[in-house]
């Protein structure tokens, strides 16, 4: 299944194009983002979506922020200090600190805010299975006390990927970690405005008075002062990627997330808009199982479902024919990287040898049932990408339930492990940030720790075990070689299937300058 014949869309913009109610970009105190999908869940310890993410960036701050060389640096702690042979950490929080209720950012805030995070976040987690305590010395000092080293605890708090280690109130922070806060009272360098908030349509924030930069350092990625130049922000939800295309280059929009690969090529051709990947690391695809219901509760039918997937077919959908744009051949971690490997590769051959997959679901045991399959239609790299893998099931015997979807209703469902008769799923179509599968740490979906794993609930001992085993590890040698085993056992139980790796671009009106590398944050971004 050719991309063609899945976002089919106009290769040309008329004046006449119909357009949204939405005024006009010129106002330099006003940026307006259209983002890649609505923002459906507000509370970034709720949910991996990084729509989430982008806007818990602008409303909370965090500990520490990874520079564009993925080194944590201190952002709202003026630093730390190491005692105890690295089984205590004493973190100094910086002056100027406050929460958008205009209170004070204090040490048991912090506490609070890190306790909640490290029940829901994989590094957290990694985190919280070494900590003995964290407390509160004084309003300025929070103290984390180990049970054993634990060298990476500013990757931790600095990490990119959802779900970031927010820093909220702790009255807040003392909301159970499987639901949702009240309010978004934040610590960032924005407000976000509730009463303007249109669900489905429209989200702002305003610039946080309040909010006290870093006086040092150099801006970068989540690094370094964090310089606001925009009164307000506001993302507007526009589902229509004509529609999109239109409102940016009339200047009605600043900034369009992910423009769709249809359009770039017009739009690369206006001289007054930038498009550029800024993100060198890529999107991972993932098509994630639910372990909890069958079918996909079994080892061979998950394997079966890999041997039908071609990687360079769903990338090609994804991204278009040009191969600087995407790459196949993909395990379990980021090809190029330290970790990666070619164990097990023969398993994402190209081209899949369908045959070969129909025997082996036939063999598997598989009885034909249903399975529900969740794709947002609304992203269109997890549309394409979604429909390319439920072509290549059903051509081997699959009975799929392909259930179209808003990105909002995909990650509302996702918590549920109920039968799917009753509103639970079998599989979604995802994808995540490169950065994301550096190593075990921070990889979601690597994890096999079974209810407490990310969404999907893989119960793989193994795997969990391998990954425990990775954070003791006295080299980055003996890392590798328990990545290489990782992706051996990965192959073999099959947590996800990973379909490739994909190089989104952004687009923006050049009137804007300072817009970061990596991922859409609105601090540094100024109007010229």
């Amino acid at each position: 299944m050719k991309r063609r014949s899945i976002l089919a869309s106009a290769m040309a913009l008329t004046s006449g194009l119909a357009m949204p109610r939405i005024s006009a970009a010129a106002d330099s105190r006003v940026l307006k983002f259209v983002p890649q999908a609505d923002l459906a869940l507000l509370d970034p310890i709720q949910t991996t979506a990084f729509v989430t993410r982008n806007h818990a960036l602008l409303v909370f701050d965090t500990l520490y922020g990874v520079d564009a060389n993925w080194k944590a640096q201190p952002q709202m702690a003026a630093g730390h200090v190491v005692e105890n042979d690295g089984k205590t950490w004493k973190i100094t929080l910086r002056d100027g600190l406050r929460f958008h209720d205009n209170t004070p950012v204090l040490a048991r805030d912090v506490v609070a805010s890190l306790l909640r995070w490290g029940k829901r976040d994989s590094f957290g987690l990694a985190l919280m299975a070494v900590t003995e305590e964290i407390s509160a010395l004084s309003d300025k000092v929070v103290q984390i006390r180990l049970r054993k080293p634990f060298p990476l605890l500013p990757d931790a708090l600095a990490k990119t990927g959802a779900n970031i280690s927010a820093i909220m109130p702790e009255r807040l922070a003392q909301t159970d970690a499987f639901a949702q806060v009240s309010e978004m009272v934040g610590s960032g360098p924005f407000r976000f405005l509730a009463g303007e908030r249109v669900p489905g349509s429209r989200v702002v924030y305003e610039k946080f008075a309040g909010y006290v930069p870093r006086p040092d350092g150099v801006p970068s990625l989540m690094a370094g002062p964090k310089v606001v130049h925009f009164e307000r922000v506001e993302w507007i939800t526009i589902p229509d990627a004509a529609t999109s295309a239109a409102a940016l280059q009339s200047g009605e929009i600043d900034w369009w997330e992910q423009p769709t690969t249809d359009f770039q090529p017009l739009l690369k051709r206006n001289g007054n808009i930038a498009v550029e990947v800024t993100d060198a690391t890529g999107g991972y695809g993932i098509v994630r199982f639910n372990f909890t219901t069958p079918p996909y509760d079994t080892p061979a039918i998950r394997r079966a479902a890999l041997a039908a997937v071609s990687q360079s077919d769903v990338m090609q959908a994804i991204a278009g024919t040009d191969p600087a744009m995407w790459r196949n051949n993909v395990g379990f971690f980021l090809p190029g990287t330290p970790m990666a490997s070619d164990v097990g590769l023969e398993a994402v051959r190209e081209p899949p040898d369908l045959e070969r997959a129909k025997k082996m679901l036939a063999e598997s045991g598989y009885k034909g049932e249903k399975l529900v399959f969740l794709v947002a239609t609304d992203l269109p790299s997890l549309n394409a990408q979604g429909q390319v893998v439920a072509d290549a099931w059903k051509k081997i015997g699959f009975n799929v339930d392909l259930q179209m979807l808003d990105w909002g209703t995909v990650i509302q469902r996702l918590p549920s492990q109920q039968p799917i008769d009753k509103g639970g799923w079998n599989a979604f179509s995802n994808s995540t940030a490169g950065v994301n599968t550096f190593n075990p740490a921070a990889h979601n979906y690597i994890r096999g720790s079974g209810k407490s794993a990310t969404f999907g609930w893989a119960d793989l001992p193994k795997l969990e075990e391998l990954r425990n085993a990775w954070f003791d590890a006295p080299t980055v040698e003996a890392q590798a070689a328990l990545c290489r085993e990782m992706q051996r056992v990965s192959f073999e139980t099959v947590p996800f299937i990973p379909t490739g790796v994909f190089f989104q671009p952004t687009a923006y009106r050049k009137t804007l300058a300072d817009v970061r590398r990596g991922f859409p944050q609105f601090y540094g971004v100024r109007r010229v």
